[in-house]
């Protein structure tokens, strides 16, 4: 029987950033994934988060993903709300999901528009040999020392893996998830969606309303949204309030289009969207991850870039148990900094469905230019007043809190409040693996926190600010404690009794 310390139940973008995470930390993993490739057919996710992002830049990748995006983050940072494609404007939100934060003090790095099949190549490099694919997880069994993991492969070969964790990044049919005796608590929402992925040859170069994220089409007769997934003649769409067994997909492209364009079809996906939490994300040694422990509406851009702040938290912590300089009750705190998080985000993204373009659609804007003038100025003003917050949610994204958390000193837990130091380089360039004392070196306390850390065995970098406060920073860049007198704070950040 064949050992590793982690193994993680699942390769998709979720599995592969806690694999990523966990090497980041010298921790080995075994990742076990069915599909033995990766399908562009099935986009799925667009928007990687300024925050995701910036937890790529940690690993090295944010440039990467960047230089092999098909759309740059210069492209656009609009929505634009339309007739058609080929029709009227009706207005746009700018400022679209962080993609504006090019050199902002905000973030170390903006948004970046990617389809998750090329967020899942980069990580699967990333990851390497640790990726076992053709094979996935079909059982387990938990003791006192560790997990026995039963893998099938696709022919219905069977072996058994010992693993001391395992984590469960295996989606909403997740095995580790009935494994722990966990279960979704939830709805479902009850509108069809319809997904369609399609070419149209020379359909950019037709339409009068330039770059954009997305084009929310707002035509009563078929409301939906639509962009472009390359700068060629690739298109992602969503037909809203369509039925599988109803859908003609070259129907909907021409009518998303606004007229009877040249399309290739190029995959179908219906879907509806789920609000579920898991009950509980662990027992000792499971723990579940991304979608095996929450799905939320994609209204936002929030799926799986939530499931990558998981794959951080929980991927830091095994690493400081498995390295040594940890107590195994840190990973107890994985459950209570995380679940709250994914509930907020539910909660957000339900909030931004409640209104989608079959609710903004107004058969008067179909009419002649005298009666869409007519309409187009109130349903602007409800775009606007709807919409916001789903394309502006930087409070989500960058300003979530750990605050409340047992191994966070009162008044910390945020994200640490990120700066430019000299052009190019960010302060969170200057953190460590592990922990990191951020202020003035000078300052008594850094002396006793870097006597603490020897004591425990714990990696700490000193990243000097003259003349500034300390601050103790975790390696997932919240901050675990600030103040004058740090005695005990290390501690109490790693889980000590």
């Amino acid at each position: 029987m064949s050992m590793v310390p982690v193994l993680i139940a699942g390769g998709g973008p979720v599995g592969l950033a806690t694999a990523v995470e966990l090497a980041h930390h010298g921790v080995r993993s075994l990742v076990v994934e069915p599909r033995e490739t990766v399908s562009w057919l099935r986009p799925r996710a667009k928007t990687t988060s300024a925050r995701s992002m910036e937890l790529l830049r940690r690993w090295g990748l944010a440039e990467t993903l960047r230089a092999r995006a098909p759309l740059a983050v210069s492209w656009s940072d609009e929505a634009v709300f339309v007739t058609s494609l080929l029709g009227r404007e009706i207005t746009r939100i700018g400022g679209c999901f962080g993609l504006d934060l090019v050199g902002s003090d905000l973030a170390a790095e903006p948004g970046q528009q990617a389809p998750q099949p090329l967020v899942e190549e980069i990580l699967r490099e990333a990851v390497g040999d640790a990726l076992l694919t053709g094979w996935q997880v079909a059982g387990l069994r938990e003791d006192a020392e560790g997990v026995t993991v039963r893998i099938v492969s696709g022919d219905g070969e069977e072996r058994e893996v010992r693993a001391g964790y395992v984590v469960g990044c295996d989606g909403p049919r997740s095995v580790t998830r009935a494994a722990i005796g966990a279960r979704y608590e939830g709805r479902q929402d009850a509108r069809p969606n319809f997904n369609i992925v399609f070419r149209a040859p020379g359909l950019a170069e037709r339409m009068p309303h330039g770059p954009a994220v997305h084009y929310w089409v707002l035509n009563p007769a078929q409301p939906g949204l639509v962009g472009r997934l390359d700068l060629k003649d690739t298109w992602w769409c969503i037909a809203q309030g369509v039925r599988a067994e109803d859908a003609d997909p070259v129907r909907l492209a021409h009518n998303i289009a606004g007229a009877e364009i040249d399309v290739e079809i190029l995959a179908t996906d219906p879907w509806t969207a789920r609000m579920l939490l898991a009950d509980r994300y662990a027992s000792e040694r499971v723990f579940l991850a991304g979608d095996a422990a929450h799905q939320n509406p994609p209204y936002g851009g929030h799926g799986f870039n939530t499931g990558i702040g998981d794959a951080v938290n929980i991927g830091w912590k095994l690493a400081a148990v498995i390295n040594g300089w940890a107590p195994a009750a840190l990973t107890a705190t994985y459950e209570a900094e995380r679940r709250p998080i994914a509930a907020d985000t539910i909660e957000a993204a339900a909030a931004n469905m409640a209104t989608l373009a079959p609710e903004l659609a107004d058969p008067g804007l179909m009419g002649d230019e005298a009666e869409f003038e007519k309409v187009r100025p109130a349903v602007a003003e409800a775009v606007l007043r709807t919409k916001h917050s789903e394309f502006h949610s930087l409070d989500l994204v960058l300003g979530y809190t750990y605050a409340g958390s047992p191994i966070v000193a009162d008044g910390a837990g945020e994200r640490l409040p990120h700066r430019w130091l000299a052009p190019g380089e960010s302060l969170y360039d200057r953190l460590g693996r592990g922990f990191s004392v951020v202020g003035d070196r000078r300052a008594p306390g850094v002396a006793a926190l870097i006597e603490e850390a020897r004591e425990l065995g714990v990696p700490l970098q000193v990243v000097d600010l003259p003349g500034e406060p300390l601050t103790l920073v975790r390696p997932d860049q919240h901050v675990a404690w600030r103040g004058e007198d740090p005695a005990g704070a290390l501690r109490r950040a790693l889980a000590h009794a």
